[in-house]
């Protein structure tokens, strides 16, 4: 298990979509690399491409810092369905130092993903871990949240980016 270094905004590869990921020993290691990394960095969920590997992986513990760690591993995710409601919160993430933007999410869906040994899996996920794990798909389709704030909120956090 290493901590790997996590891409900072603008590195081109966080606005690429990622490849399928392929289960086998070198996606366990990706894996248990970036739930060390996401620990480390403070955060509750990391998607691969943060980590500089194009494949369709994230990882996420919504409840760690309130409570026992509860790690969850997700390969190839899809949302199969989401709330027509939407919630707006403020995001951060561990690739775009500054302001947490706010963004609209929906606040239930339902996740079909593949375990790292193959086994599908599908949950509804609810309030923050529903919230994570879109923020993650997001990553893996390319999408940051400086995409989804509104223009002014955008150009404001990227002024105070700037050197």
């Amino acid at each position: 298990m290493a901590v790997r270094p996590i891409l900072r905004w603008p590195d081109p590869r966080l606005s690429q979509p990622c490849a399928p990921a392929v289960p086998g020993p070198a996606l366990e290691e990706l894996a248990s690399d970036m739930l060390a990394t996401m620990y480390h960095a403070q955060g509750r969920g990391l998607a691969a491409p943060q980590v500089g590997e194009m494949v369709r992986l994230f990882v996420m513990d919504a409840v760690w810092k309130d409570g026992p760690a509860e790690p969850q591993v997700f390969v190839n995710p899809e949302i199969l369905w989401m709330s027509g409601e939407r919630v707006e919160g403020p995001e951060g993430c561990l690739s775009i130092a500054g302001p947490r933007l706010t963004v609209a999410r929906a606040p239930e869906i339902r996740l079909r993903w593949t375990s790292l040994f193959g086994a599908e899996q599908e949950a509804l996920l609810s309030g923050f871990a529903a919230i994570c794990a879109q923020h993650e798909i997001d990553h893996l389709d390319g999408i940051v949240i400086l995409d989804r704030a509104a223009p002014a909120a955008r150009d404001a956090a990227l002024r105070e980016m700037q050197p």
